[in-house]
């Protein structure tokens, strides 16, 4: 199994585990992300090229990971994935584009 897939993986284990230990707590946050990832004015692509960029901001892998991810099923090319994640660097300079390179590497391990 590749990194980010592994990286899947670990965000879907520890969700598990907080729903057991701090249902309250979990259930308002999957409540939240539901509610904000719910299409409105903007599409769930749009969304989820959004959290992609917000996530290579944010120096996030697992964030990078779950994102790429829901992007490409949400019907993202390769080349939007990649063109949100520049404009991470736009903002963030350096530090975003040392992040955009695990952005790279999701998008050929999901085979994009």
């Amino acid at each position: 199994m590749g990194e980010y897939k592994e990286l899947l993986k670990q965000i879907h284990n520890s969700l598990k585990k907080f729903s057991q230990e701090t249902p309250a707590q979990t259930e308002g946050f999957m409540d939240l992300m539901k509610g904000v990832e719910k299409r409105g004015e903007l599409s769930e692509k749009q969304k989820e090229l959004i959290a992609v960029a917000c996530a290579v901001i944010s120096q996030c892998k697992w964030c990078i990971a779950f994102h790429v991810d829901a992007a490409l099923k949400a019907g993202a090319t390769r080349g939007e994935v990649l063109e949100s994640a520049w404009m991470a660097v736009l903002m963030g300079g350096g530090p975003a584009l040392m992040y955009a390179q695990c952005v790279l590497e999701a998008l050929d391990e999901f085979g994009a």
